[in-house]
């Protein structure tokens, strides 16, 4: 998702796209091992969307915590 380094985001600026959330991989202690270990957001359109990793920002919400570090893609409309 680019060359960028995360940077921190607040939770409640963060727009979700899954619908379903598997309780399995919010439980889970190596949940990150095989992937990213920051979620992806998309900046479109001044939203960000979270696209990948519902799972460990709900985790940072149950542990108190009102941010968290993501990868970001910024992405402008064509013709700009």
């Amino acid at each position: 998702m680019g060359g960028d380094p995360p940077r921190p985001l607040r939770l409640d600026q963060l727009i979700t796209t899954k619908r379903e959330l598997a309780l399995d991989k919010l439980l889970a202690e190596d949940s990150t091992f095989y992937g990213d270990l920051f979620p992806h957001v998309v900046q479109w359109n001044g939203g960000l969307y979270l696209e990948d990793g519902l799972h460990r920002a709900l985790r940072a919400a149950l542990q108190g915590r009102n941010q968290i570090h993501a990868r970001v893609l910024v992405l402008t409309p064509q013709g700009e």
